[in-house]
């Protein structure tokens, strides 16, 4: 999808941070409507308030304001559909709501949501209403034809040995932290089954990996045949290629969007420290092990019957029956 301020007739809004921008650009890619990406930058005090707004918010004088000139065209001229993921993108499609946009918002504004046609919400969240759709994780691009595309682009990976075990390792949030010491027990674990077993490991980390961890990969896997990807530096990111030749997942339990794309696949998919995460979070793993998606990570890894989790389809189908697209 490119990226304009024209007036087409889907807007996908995001705030730029990559878990929002995946999530809406799922859902638009799954309408199987032609749709433009906007880039939301928010301007003070739209940046501390949002999806709250003040008086010179309103569409009929100000709303630059909220996100500068190339967004007030756009209220200017809305389009017919606006999908927006992140709390900027809710303040801002819900001013697209006010201009007559039909408007999806994804994830919880944390207020009211009439003022949205429709939300999507995370189970786990606890949101429920008649303009609410929820559904077990997040949105995300995962389906067979995305593996297939992944496998054929990241050839390179059938090569390494099987069992291949794709390792993605996220980092501290709000619900999770990642010290030296549970790292320490996650790599020491991965060896001695890499040593066991033979095989080999796809790593990748995510921007939230401690710094002092992500330069440890390069030298704490020496001795078991494995890919790593960290950034830039290494490359086009793998991350579709190594979801698609990974036998089996292995994941830390701090990121739902993470877990809900490993889980879309057709394999095994084992979670670290899952008891050790809190929250909302840890309400979206205990689900995912109560309906036999996941288990915990441990000695052994060993296979399981899978079905893939993959709502996406779902939820599209219902946003188009629900807005009569």
């Amino acid at each position: 999808m490119e990226r304009e301020t024209a007036n087409p007739a889907t807007l996908v809004l995001h705030d730029g941070a990559a878990g929002n921008r995946r999530q809406a650009l799922a859902l638009a890619t799954a309408l199987d409507l032609p749709a433009l990406e906007f880039e939301l930058r928010p301007r003070p005090p739209a940046r501390w308030i949002s999806p709250k707004k003040w008086p010179f918010f309103a569409p009929s004088g100000g709303a630059g304001q909220a996100f500068g000139d190339d967004f007030a065209h756009v209220l200017a001229r809305p389009p017919r559909l606006a999908i927006g993921c992140g709390r900027h993108a809710a303040l801002a499609t819900r001013l697209l709501g006010e201009c007559g946009a039909k408007t999806v918002q994804i994830l919880d504004p944390r207020i009211d949501t009439r003022h949205w046609h429709v939300v999507i919400a995370p189970e786990h969240d606890g949101l429920r209403g008649a303009n609410v759709i929820t559904l077990p994780g997040s949105l995300n691009p995962v389906d067979d034809a995305w593996l297939d595309a992944g496998r054929a682009r990241f050839d390179r990976f059938a090569a390494l040995p099987s069992p291949r075990t794709a390792v993605l390792l996220g980092g501290d949030s709000a619900h999770w932290r990642l010290d030296a010491e549970k790292f320490e027990r996650f790599a020491a674990a991965l060896e001695a089954l890499a040593q066991r077993e033979g095989g080999s490991l796809l790593l990748t980390v995510s921007r939230r990996t401690p710094a002092d961890i992500v330069a440890q990969l390069t030298s704490r896997f020496a001795d078991v045949p494995h890919a790593l990807w960290r950034d830039h530096r290494d490359g086009e990111n793998p991350y579709a290629g190594l979801l698609a030749h990974a036998q089996r997942i292995v994941c830390t339990p701090d990121s739902v969007n993470m877990i809900s794309e490993a889980c879309a696949t057709r394999v095994p998919v084992f979670v670290f420290d899952a008891r050790g995460v809190r929250g909302r979070a840890r309400n979206f793993v205990d689900a995912l092990l109560a309906r036999k998606r996941i288990r915990e990570f441990d000695a052994a890894l060993a296979p399981f019957a899978v079905e893939p989790l993959r709502e996406t389809p779902r939820v599209a189908a219902e946003v188009k029956r629900r807005l009569g697209l």
